[in-house]
């Protein structure tokens, strides 16, 4: 997630008529990001929903297959040191700065390599927006399910359509995505963050509560851990609307850097898409409009909100995507890059260990993908749109 986060920013030519001490030597806004703010971006895009499938994953491969597996954990920590010490190629003080993934891998790369990054990284985040809906939907539809039993002191099965819950998030995130960039939506990271917190401290009492997730429920163990249960409710229910909450930002953190790609580049092209009006909000500051930011960033939403309830069993289908964006975004590029900067000669003892990571890690997400692609299949067969169910 490091890597993705590391595109959000974008770069801006200072004219002749903006504050000049607001930027940089390079003509963009100066960095104002600390070691906090980025950990609660973190925070809010991984720890929590990564923790709540956690224990489908280690049922997937069993106790020794799934904690083998953990240890990429420790890789991807490592390859991201790599590409952290990218931010400048060349000399680590003096050397151009890279404002985004797609930057680094260019500057310190070159050729087609930044055009191939930014096509899986870009896919990656938009499908992870689409598995966010999905996800959202899901924690409504499990709150208004254990009310309904709870309700008819469990005299009856209730059923719930997701379709209305996905369109409730759909319409929260039209008035999120609105917020200009990352600098803007710091309360809200902050706010998701705590959220994160909070249900996966539930989540795991409960799992302890019936032994600690896979070993709670087995091989049966479902893809939200918040799922499996409905007692005690009021817990259950508080649990899922901390998730709620933690995925609505968690969707601008996974979309913002795509909305300021296709924004930074749009505005290059034609500069009147960049043209804002200043729009007196009662009883709240300013706020400036940009037309197009309104029109495309709402197309995004809606367009993402449809997918979700078209293929509702799109996180398997985020499952592929992950699988195919793994390799590339958190192993080859930043350990080619590191070999780059390095100057690490080819043959080297570095370098065949370097490579021979690269390597294990690829023969990885090609297995990864191919139980990806056999669960979108086993989907298929059951598949009828617009029918997200629980």
């Amino acid at each position: 997630m490091i890597d993705e986060i590391s595109s959000a920013a974008t770069t801006t030519t200072v004219s002749h008529h903006q504050d000049v001490s607001l930027y940089d030597e390079e003509g963009s806004p100066k960095r104002t990001g600390t070691m906090w703010m980025t950990s609660s971006y973190i925070i809010t895009a991984v720890i929590g929903s990564g923790t709540l499938s956690l224990a489908w994953s280690i049922a997937q491969l069993g106790w020794s297959g799934g904690l083998v597996v953990m240890i990429f954990g420790f890789l991807t920590l490592y390859t991201s040191h790599f590409l952290a010490n990218c931010y400048r190629a060349g000399d680590p003080i003096t050397g151009k700065r890279s404002y985004t993934y797609m930057e680094a891998v260019d500057n310190i790369l070159g050729g087609k390599n930044s055009i191939f990054c930014g096509i899986i990284q870009y896919a990656n985040l938009y499908g992870t927006s689409i598995g966010y809906t999905i996800a959202a939907a899901i924690s409504m539809m499990t709150i208004t399910k254990t009310n309904c039993i709870h309700s008819s002191r469990e005299n009856k099965t209730c059923h719930v359509s997701g379709n209305r819950y996905i369109i409730w998030f759909g319409a929260i995130q039209l008035v999120f995505s609105q917020i200009p960039n990352f600098h803007k939506m710091r309360w809200l990271s902050i706010l998701a963050s705590v959220m994160s917190f909070t249900y996966s401290l539930i989540g795991l009492a409960l799992g302890i509560a019936q032994v600690s997730g896979y070993g709670a429920f087995g091989n049966s163990a479902p893809g939200n851990l918040l799922t499996a249960f409905d007692k005690p409710f009021w817990l259950v229910d508080i649990a899922n609307l901390t998730l709620l909450i933690q995925l609505a930002g968690a969707y601008q953190v996974y979309s913002q850097p795509l909305f300021a790609f296709i924004e930074e580049r749009a505005t290059k092209k034609w500069e009147i898409l960049g043209k804002e009006h200043k729009v007196q909000i009662p009883f709240l500051s300013s706020y400036n409009l940009n037309i197009f930011r309104l029109v495309w960033r709402s197309l995004y939403v809606v367009v993402s909100t449809v997918i979700a309830m078209l293929i509702p069993f799109f996180n398997d289908i985020l499952g592929v995507i992950g699988a195919l964006g793994f390799w590339p975004l958190s192993v080859y590029f930043p350990v080619e890059m590191h070999i780059k900067q390095k100057k690490i000669p080819k043959w080297s003892g570095s370098w065949i260990l370097l490579q021979s990571l690269s390597m294990f890690c690829l023969m990885v997400t090609l297995a990864a993908l191919v139980g990806s692609i056999v669960g979108v299949l086993l989907d298929l067969k059951t598949y009828k749109p617009f029918s997200a169910n629980l």
